[in-house]
């Protein structure tokens, strides 16, 4: 563990953005929709949604999430064998990047999404009575340029030192939870924490428990509802769907196979026609995801050591001349507008999503594109997963992260216009993004008793994974 002092007024705007965004000029698409405000996005997608009830969609924007307060929704934008387009959840994270690629909203205002963000869903929790006497910190184990401008801003929005916490996977030394309430080591002393922005995204279970008394954004409850965990997502969503079909609303995903044995795996793909998308369901950053489009990949994803015994099996989303049998629906990668060269590239978008007390609301978008353009066939391409994976991060051979920012899309007048997508089209995205929280809310609070415990049989039934269940803090 490491800690650093972060005090008031050490927000410098280069070391917590990319170097392209600072002087990026967000698209008049892009502004124009974070403009709108949720009654007339709501209004808007009840006039493309003739199925959704108008009520129902303004509610759901209006009304606050509990645990999932802040999450990063990832979204394909494909067409089926009828031309229809839409957006797809692939999944959904609680603790999304997305700050340090958003171009400024307001030129004047440097710490822009960072800002929205902590105003609009951290400031709150300070105001709640029960929080235990102690210092603010921010909680981190990668994605330093992002977790340092969060310490930043809190430390200038609060007027207090803010303690950035590096816990990393692996090392428990210099912190402890009493009585549900964090202490850290620092200056000889053992010092209470009351609330933490939390940017701990490698099996936070192992370090943090389900549910504190020291506020954090996000609680780790909702990681395991789905925010970190693919295998509750998938039946969050469904559950979700279940209760909403009769108002109009869905949160659309691909056909997902749950609690998945890793003898199971073949059958499963062959389901799917050979073609499709095996998770480890608790990975994150670009980790633990195979494409499967031919035996070899098959073969070796099969020979691998795996930590966990359960896996996710998707449909996977390819072109038109192999993609997976969803339920009877091929679905296709719309993908990014041709280059010069007639190339066309997979690019997903990162829609993030804070929760205010007054409901949902935009943060940041930024869209990323695969190494490889799509093929028109398997044979030409030697990987799927070249042409298929988006996420930016790489994991070194010590464990670090790296990133490859060649590759990230930002919304501005340059690259917003190569993802081929409208308004219309934002405001399909957010919806489902804002869809895909209040599922996973749902599932995070049906995991928590009436007394505020976390309830362990309940999520082994959801989740019955003896390796994960063994990690679980209690």
């Amino acid at each position: 563990m490491r800690i650093t002092v972060v005090t008031p007024g050490s927000f410098v705007l280069e070391r917590h953005y990319y170097p392209r965004v600072p002087n990026a000029r967000i698209h008049p698409i892009v502004r124009s929709f974070l403009k709108l405000g949720n009654d007339r996005i709501a209004q808007r997608y009840s006039h493309l949604h003739p199925e959704a009830e108008a009520e129902a969609v303004r509610g759901l924007l209006s009304t606050p999430t509990r645990y999932l307060r802040w999450a990063g929704a990832d979204l394909f934008h494909v067409t089926d064998e009828r031309g229809v387009r839409q957006n797809i959840i692939i999944e959904t994270n609680s603790s999304p990047s997305g700050q340090k690629s958003m171009p400024l909203l307001d030129d004047d205002d440097d710490l822009g999404g960072y800002r929205r963000l902590i105003e609009r869903s951290f400031l709150p929790m300070l105001r709640r009575r029960a929080l235990p006497r102690g210092r603010l910190a921010v909680l981190w184990d990668k994605n330093e340029m992002e977790t340092t401008g969060y310490a930043a801003a809190i430390a200038d929005l609060t007027g207090e030192d803010v303690l950035l916490v590096h816990l990393p996977a692996g090392d428990d030394a210099g912190f402890r939870w009493e009585g549900g309430v964090l202490e850290v080591e620092h200056g000889g002393a053992w010092v209470p924490i009351r609330a933490a922005f939390r940017y701990v995204t490698q099996r936070p279970w192992t370090r943090i428990p389900p549910i504190t008394r020291t506020a954090l954004l996000n609680p780790v409850v909702a990681c395991l509802a789905g925010g970190r965990n693919k295998l509750v997502a998938a039946k969050a969503y469904a559950a979700f769907n279940q209760a909403w079909a009769g108002r109009g609303l869905a949160v659309r995903f691909p056909e997902t196979i749950q609690d998945v044995t890793l003898g199971e795996v073949p059958g499963w793909v062959a389901h799917f026609g050979g073609v499709a998308v095996v998770k480890d369901p608790y990975s994150n950053a670009g980790q633990g995801v195979w494409t499967i489009t031919r035996p070899g990949e098959l073969s070796e994803f099969m020979g691998r050591e795996h930590r966990y015994q359960r896996f996710v099996v998707q449909g996977l989303v390819g072109n038109r001349g192999w993609t997976s049998d969803h339920k009877g629906h091929r679905l296709y990668h719309v993908g990014t507008v041709p280059d010069r060269a007639g190339r066309i590239f997979v690019a997903d978008l990162r829609f993030t999503v804070g929760q205010a007390p007054e409901g949902a609301y935009p943060v940041a978008i930024y869209a990323r594109r695969a190494r490889e353009p799509l093929a028109e066939d398997l044979a030409s391409s030697p990987s799927s997963w070249a042409m298929l994976g988006t996420n930016l991060s790489v994991k070194l051979p010590d464990g670090r992260f790296t990133t490859e920012p060649e590759r990230l899309m930002l919304v501005d007048e340059r690259d917003f216009g190569r993802l081929g997508l409208g308004l219309d089209d934002l405001t399909e995205a957010y919806l489902q993004a804002v869809m895909a929280m209040h599922a996973i809310d749902a599932m995070a609070s049906a995991l928590i008793s009436a007394k505020g415990a976390f309830r362990e049989r309940l999520f082994a039934t959801l989740n019955p994974d003896p390796a994960l269940l063994k990690e679980v803090m209690r």
